[in-house]
């Protein structure tokens, strides 16, 4: 199951405003960093302070307006978008507050799309799909609907979904924030057992300190610009 991820994430002086002149609102400002594989960081801070917007650059899901976004030293923004597509897919994995599984589809076949969206069949996708949902307590769920499972068995299949391509950094956007204290706390220790195990780069966003108190570092992010706590 398990893959030898080394990936190392830079981020250098990345600018990030929505509108045209006059009405420019500027949400991030001279955002720089590095982190490597096995690393994880917290991004915390107020409501519309830009936490969600950062993750969304570094997982490609948005472009910065100026400054540099490294992921194993690729600008993925240099690419095509079909290339760029192929690349968010098998770097980055995502776990959101809502779990967005496809509610037609099976635990199984939820936690392989990302396979299958790459038109790789491969058997060992089904093993490792299998394998996940061992490891977060689903193997006997796998035919389920997502209609059928509780808030916080959705939350681990979305998880398992996010690793199924071993991707080298995982973005979480408050994974826990719709869940009860200790459903969440389960999905909380999975979450970090399994990036132990795969020494990948795991950014959350949280407003629970808690759980960002569990990350080796801690960004807060105030006026758009980043500090370590």
């Amino acid at each position: 199951m398990q893959k030898s991820n080394s990936t190392r994430l830079s981020l250098h002086q990345i600018h990030k405003h929505f509108g045209v002149a006059p009405r420019i609102v500027e949400v991030l400002r001279e955002i720089s960093f590095e982190i490597a594989s096995g690393q994880s960081l917290a991004l915390v801070g107020p409501s519309g302070s830009g936490k969600s917007t950062l993750l969304h650059l570094i997982g490609t899901l948005d472009q910065p307006s100026s400054g540099q976004i490294e992921i194993g030293g690729q600008n993925p923004f240099t690419l095509s978008e079909p290339e760029l597509a192929r690349f968010r897919n098998a770097q980055i994995g995502f776990v959101f507050q809502d779990h967005h599984l496809l509610p037609q589809y099976s635990v199984l076949e939820n936690v392989l799309i990302p396979a299958l969206a790459q038109r790789n069949h491969s058997t060992g996708n089904e093993e490792r799909a299998r394998e996940l949902l061992q490891r977060v307590g689903l193997a006997p769920r796998l035919d389920h609907f997502p209609y059928e499972l509780s808030g916080g068995e959705r939350q681990r299949v979305a998880l398992a979904r996010a690793l199924i391509q071993q991707p080298g950094i995982l973005l979480c956007d408050e994974p826990t924030g719709n869940l009860d204290r200790a459903t969440a706390q389960t999905v909380v220790d999975l979450l970090f057992e399994l990036h132990r195990e795969q020494r990948n780069i795991l950014i959350i966003v949280t407003h629970s300190m808690e759980l960002a108190g569990r990350c080796e570092r801690r960004f807060e992010l105030r006026e758009g610009k980043c500090c370590a706590v």
